[in-house]
Parts: C-alpha cells; sequence; structure tokens
C-alpha cells in the first residue's frame, strides 16, 4: 500500500526502492499525472467492489425475504464509513501518532485540502514514504479500503442483525479496530511496519481483520433460525456471479492500485492477481467436483474470491509462478473453511466471511513470506535477489497473530456494548418474517 516512486525509503519498507549511489532525485513540486490518473481509476474500482459488487454477491446468496436487507448493509456501511474516515478515521490510520495509532493531527482532514496539488511524506525521518499523488487522492484510495473492510464482515451475520446495531457496530470497530490495525502495518511509525511485514494490499488489515471479526460477530449472535432445518438455499446465484464479477474486475484497483503508481510493479500485481483468482476458482471447483460429483456455479465463484483474497498481501511481492501456487492453495483452504471447518466446529458464519476472507488471508499472509521475490520486496531478509526466507515467513506469521488476537478480543467486546446499547439481534419472529419487512418496511416483490 505504501509504495511509491521516489527512493527515499527504508530498506524493510514493503515496496521500497533502496536508495541509489549518486544524489536521489529531486522531490516533485507537482503531483504526476499519469500516476494520479491510475489512482483515481483505482479508487473507483474498490468503491465498486463494495457498491455495487458486494452488495449483489452477498445479496445473490441470502433468502428473498432478507436480498433487501443485505444490500442495505452495503450501501449503508458505504455512507457510514465515508463520514467515520473523514471525522477521524484517516487521521488515526495515518496521523503520525506512535507505533500504535495516529494522533488526531489530521481531523476532520485538517491540512489535507490545503495541499490539494502538492505531492505528500507520510513519516518522517529515513522511514519517510513519498508519494507522486496529492494526499486527497491517497486518502480517497485509503477510504476505500476503509469502506469494504466493515462491509465484508456483514456476510458473517446475515439475516440476523438489527440494522441499529450494524450501524453502531460499524462505527465503533472501524475507529477501535480497523484504523489503528491500518496505522500499525501501513503508516512508517507502524510497530508492524517497523518489523518489515509485508502487506501489499490488505491481507491482515483488510481480510483477516474482516474475517476474524465476522467469526466473532457469528460466534456472538448464534446461529440463524431454523439452520438445518429450513430451506436456505440462495435467493439468485445469478446476482451473486454478477457480484462476483465486479469483485474480480474491481480488486485490479484493489491491488494493483496498491502500488502508488502507475509503473511496472502496477502491472505485476495486476498479472498475479488474475493468475491466483483464475488458480484458485479452478482449484475449489475440481476439488468440490471431486468431493460432492458436480462443479457448482456457487463454488466457483467463492473460489475466486478466495484466490483473490489470499493474493491480496502478495501480489506487489511475488512473481507468476508462485501466484498460481498461492491460488490453488486458497481454493483448497476457501473450499475446507466453507465446508467442513465451520461444521466441525458449530459455528454459523452464514456466507463464509471467516471461511474465505479469514482463512485465506492467513494463506496468503504467510505464504508472502515464503515467496517474496528480493528485487521487489526489498526486505531485510531477502534483499539480493533470491525468494523468501524463514526470517520473513515468522515475520509475517507475528502479523497475522496481532491482527488476530486484537480483531478478536476488541472485536468481541464492542459487539457485547452494542448489544447493551441497543440489541444485536432481531427477535425470532422477525427474522422468521424476513429483514426486508422488519427492519425496512419494503419487500423485493
Amino acid at each position: 500500500m505504501l509504495l511509491l516512486a521516489l527512493p527515499v525509503l527504508a530498506q524493510g519498507t514493503p515496496g521500497a526502492v533502496e536508495a541509489p549511489a549518486a544524489a536521489p532525485a529531486a522531490v516533485p513540486t507537482t503531483p504526476d499525472t499519469g500516476d494520479t490518473a491510475w489512482m483515481l481509476t483505482s479508487t473507483a474500482l474498490v468503491l465498486m467492489m463494495t457498491v455495487p459488487g458486494l452488495a449483489l454477491f452477498y445479496a445473490g446468496m441470502v433468502r428473498k425475504k432478507n436480498v433487501l436487507a443485505t444490500m442495505m448493509q452495503s450501501f449503508a456501511i458505504a455512507a457510514i464509513a465515508t463520514i467515520v474516515w473523514m471525522v477521524a478515521g484517516y487521521s488515526l490510520a495515518f496521523g503520525e501518532g506512535n507505533a500504535y495509532v495516529g494522533d488526531l493531527s489530521k481531523l476532520l482532514l485538517n491540512g489535507v485540502a490545503e495541499n490539494w496539488n502538492s505531492p505528500f511524506t507520510l513519516g518522517t525521518g529515513d522511514s519517510a514514504v513519498a508519494f507522486t499523488i496529492p494526499e486527497t487522492v491517497f486518502l480517497m484510495f485509503q477510504m476505500t479500503f476503509a469502506i469494504i473492510t466493515p462491509a465484508l464482515i456483514t456476510g458473517a451475520f446475515a439475516d440476523r442483525m438489527k440494522f441499529s446495531a450494524m450501524v453502531l457496530f460499524t462505527i465503533l470497530w472501524s475507529l477501535i479496530v480497523y484504523s489503528p490495525i491500518a496505522h500499525w502495518v501501513w503508516h512508517p511509525n507502524g510497530w508492524i511496519f517497523a518489523l518489515g511485514a509485508l502487506d501489499f494490499a490488505g491481507g491482515t488489515v483488510v481480510h483477516i481483520n474482516a474475517g476474524v471479526a465476522g467469526l466473532v460477530a457469528a460466534v456472538v449472535l448464534g446461529k440463524r433460525v431454523g439452520l438445518g432445518h429450513d430451506n436456505m438455499s440462495p435467493y439468485s446465484l445469478a446476482l451473486a456471479v454478477i457480484g462476483a464479477s465486479l469483485l474480480w474486475v474491481g480488486w485490479f484497483g484493489f491491488n494493483a492500485g496498491s502500488a502508488g503508481a502507475a509503473g511496472g510493479r502496477a502491472g505485476m500485481a495486476m498479472l498475479v492477481t488474475q493468475v491466483a483468482a483464475a488458480a484458485a476458482a479452478l482449484a475449489w471447483l475440481f476439488v468440490e467436483w471431486a468431493v460432492k460429483g458436480k462443479p457448482s456455479v456457487l463454488g466457483a465463484i467463492s473460489g475466486a474470491v478466495a484466490g483473490l483474497v489470499a493474493i491480496t498481501p502478495a501480489s506487489g511481492f511475488v512473481l507468476p509462478v508462485p501466484a498460481l501456487v498461492i491460488g490453488v492453495a486458497a481454493g483448497l483452504t476457501g473450499f475446507w473453511g466453507a465446508t467442513a471447518l465451520k461444521h466441525w466446529c458449530g459455528y454459523d458464519d452464514s456466507l463464509d466471511a471467516f471461511g474465505v476472507h479469514g482463512l485465506c488471508g492467513i494463506v496468503g499472509a504467510l505464504l508472502t513470506g515464503v515467496f517474496a521475490y528480493g528485487p521487489l520486496s526489498a526486505t531485510t531478509a531477502s534483499p539480493d535477489g533470491t525468494t523468501g526466507s524463514f526470517a520473513q515467513f515468522v515475520v509475517q506469521f507475528y502479523a497475522v497473530a496481532a491482527t488476530f488476537i486484537y480483531t478478536a478480543i476488541a472485536s468481541w467486546i464492542l459487539l457485547k456494548i452494542v448489544d447493551v446499547v441497543v440489541g444485536l439481534r432481531v427477535s425470532e419472529e422477525e427474522e422468521r418474517e424476513g429483514l426486508d419487512v422488519t427492519l425496512h418496511g419494503e419487500r423485493l416483490g
């Protein structure tokens, strides 16, 4: 996410380029128009992932009586997270602060608008990250990540959470969980950043974060009424396919956009994203075919999303063949998490937020340490052109573990607070009637 054109980054920074022996290039005084154009395009692509992509993907997989309520969750979160990000979230994530959280120096985007036509630098000293785009573009791009992450969580508690609870939880979680973890991983002052952990586009910050929060939410809320007895068939797999397709296309903005510039790294990130998504879709499809006798549409689209999730942290750091391996691993892991694991453990992760995003995010983050290519990653563990190392794998493990533990504990506490304030779950009668009518007074038709 912090990958820039200027050679001012310290070794160990994700995407860093070692300073040349000659004097460094002068810092530009105006934004690079090509980089800015690419980042504006990427921002639009990532926003499309939530609305309409995720909204359609999730809505197609719930029952007819909950389609509108499910789409409403993604749409409402797009608005809620935008305001939260503007008011305080961006400052907590990318304000200077300390190793654990940003300060409030950018509250209400203080100081950002005044520098609307200047490149900016994040952090100070040797670890500073210099951008060739305006900060307004950077914060908008980051805003789309802050939007989709809580929206992903809704898949875990589909069909049963109050709208008021979802609104309050999204606000609190965005400020207390998402923003601090984004600071840890992507700000030069962050402690995970300082470890040299690699997360190109959000394996920890977005997918593990959302997946673990979803798992906790599913456990705290309990199972859907009628699970195992009532017909839980998806309303429209056609909608889900359209949603997954929009996610796939939008993911190029997610991953290639995280290069922060229009260049070779963005091109490689786009290539490996496509390879991993395709490999995971086929892996899920073929293993399902072998186990269940038929390859399903739901399996194919779920596999593609699993591959996109797993390649996210690695996309700027690996070559195509490792991306193929990561994709296959994600397809197999996602299938296991969405079928066997949740049945063995007994939790109701309605739309597999943890099974796909949590587990495949973990797989991708760890395999980044195995396959990170030295010239792309510039890590202290692998600076000489070699691929991966045990030391980098250990660093990746620390980042995964820290994210998992903090998110699980903080999300549980926030859910309990929300339950006391407004209540978490609709009544059994409301759940049976459907959330479209009971929460929003509307019907699909």
